[in-house]
């Protein structure tokens, strides 16, 4: 069983009123989250009901409220219970029908999960102002995978194994660029199987999700897309290019690359800027929220790593740890270029500081920074600064800012600091 450090802080929050609200992609282990769940408060004696919208005989009861009262009275009473409901996603109106349930005061406490959709993420979060938590849960962190692989000996002190375990962990590193961290794909034995797994998720996303909330049938200038999105990743998108390339609208392409993010497939990360002359403020950046699928859709699944450039990957594999880490937080991640053409990875700001990330693919052994990693330093004065590398851990100093040059497998640690 790969464990989840969401279950947690999502388990303290089923004595709280509040509908806890679970979302995140397609077969990211929302089901099996709310399984455990499920089972430690049978193992307590508690009453609960697990329904879901992608079981028929579950979706009639979801016609009508009071049909589903019904149901849920029938199986657990009247009296305090646990009613669990997966793939939300698939009831129309499903903000407002989970308001008025919540409104009627009943004494049965909600968990609700779905998978990523413009109905589930804005739609019910409007809805549901004041009357749930949202818990947003990804494909399996960094961390979540290698301590799985490690059957969970060194929960407590994984920087310490890479560092005595270099080789091993350089291996579990190369492991997770090639494949990624969707639950099956880790859990598949083979790199066929894993192939197999990758691909039905793939095509799950095209045909199920995409088909239903943009009511298209023909899917190939998505399709198209996102493969030259993950060949773009963490370069500028131009939109009006495209649509040049695609022979679709601009207008299409905005939609498409919107969808593409409220699905989970995508993150665009956008500019930091405070004088608007010189920076560029139009353009963003694409990563992907899994780095197995983006190298499935350019087909690299399980060779990303095997004599092929690798920065940007490793960008945007720094880029998920960081927003791994940033949910809980009003800190926000944007990147930095000006049109002389200076740059940053990754500036973090939140509303006291400022700290800017850059990424480099290559072992450092001393000190080095870029002309433009020291522009941003002289231009904005941060007090902190990091460079994230394939080295060990050392710090420096420039002008008044730290430098701490970090491990990849420390790299969360960057957020700690605000």
């Amino acid at each position: 069983m790969i464990k989840r450090t969401i279950f947690d802080p999502i388990k303290s929050h089923l004595d709280k009123k509040e509908i806890t609200l679970i979302i995140g992609p397609r077969q990211a282990g929302k089901t099996t989250l709310m399984s455990l769940l499920k089972d430690e408060l049978d193992k307590k004696g508690e009453k609960t009901l697990f329904l879901s919208l992608d079981t028929e005989a579950d979706r009639q009861f979801f016609n009508q409220q009071q049909r589903l009262l019904q149901k849920i009275e029938l199986e657990i009473g009247k009296e305090k219970g646990f009613v669990f409901i997966d793939e939300i996603q698939r009831k129309e109106d499903a903000g407002i029908f989970l308001k008025g349930l919540y409104d009627m005061s009943l004494p049965y406490k909600f968990i609700v999960s779905g998978s990523g959709s413009v109905e589930l993420k804005e739609k019910v979060h409007e809805s549901l102002v004041g009357r749930k938590r949202l818990f947003e849960i990804s494909t399996l962190s960094f961390d979540e995978f290698v301590n799985f692989r490690l059957d969970y000996k060194y929960s407590n002190n994984l920087a310490e194994y890479f560092t005595l375990h270099p080789d091993k962990g350089r291996g579990l590193f190369e492991e997770y660029l090639d494949f990624g961290g969707y639950p099956r794909v880790v859990l598949a034995q083979t790199v066929d199987e894993k192939r197999h797994v990758i691909a039905d998720i793939y095509q799950s996303y095209l045909e199920k999700d995409i088909v239903y909330l943009l009511n298209i049938q023909k899917t190939e200038s998505l399709t198209k897309l996102v493969k030259i999105l993950s060949s773009l990743t963490g370069n500028l998108v131009n939109v009006s290019k495209l649509s040049s390339t695609l022979g679709i609208s601009v207008q299409t392409v905005n939609d498409y690359l919107w969808y593409l993010e409220k699905t989970f497939i995508i993150q665009r990360v956008t500019p930091y800027f405070k004088n608007l002359r010189k920076e560029l403020t139009k353009m963003s950046v694409v990563y992907f929220v899994d780095l197995g699928l983006k190298n499935y859709a350019i087909g690299q699944f399980g060779s990303a790593t095997q004599g092929q450039p690798q920065g940007f990957l490793f960008e945007n594999f720094v880029y998920n740890n960081l927003k791994n880490n940033l949910q809980d937080s009003v800190s926000r991640i944007h990147f930095w270029r000006t049109q002389n053409k200076a740059e940053v990875d990754f500036v973090v700001s939140s509303p006291s500081e400022i700290i800017p990330v850059e990424v480099k693919y290559q072992t450092l052994n001393k000190p080095e920074t870029t002309r433009s990693f020291k522009s941003f330093l002289v231009s904005y004065k941060p007090s902190k600064a990091f460079i994230v590398h394939l080295g060990k851990k050392f710090d420096h100093s420039f002008n008044n800012t730290k430098v701490s040059f970090l491990p990849y497998y420390e790299s969360a640690e960057i957020t700690s600091n605000l």
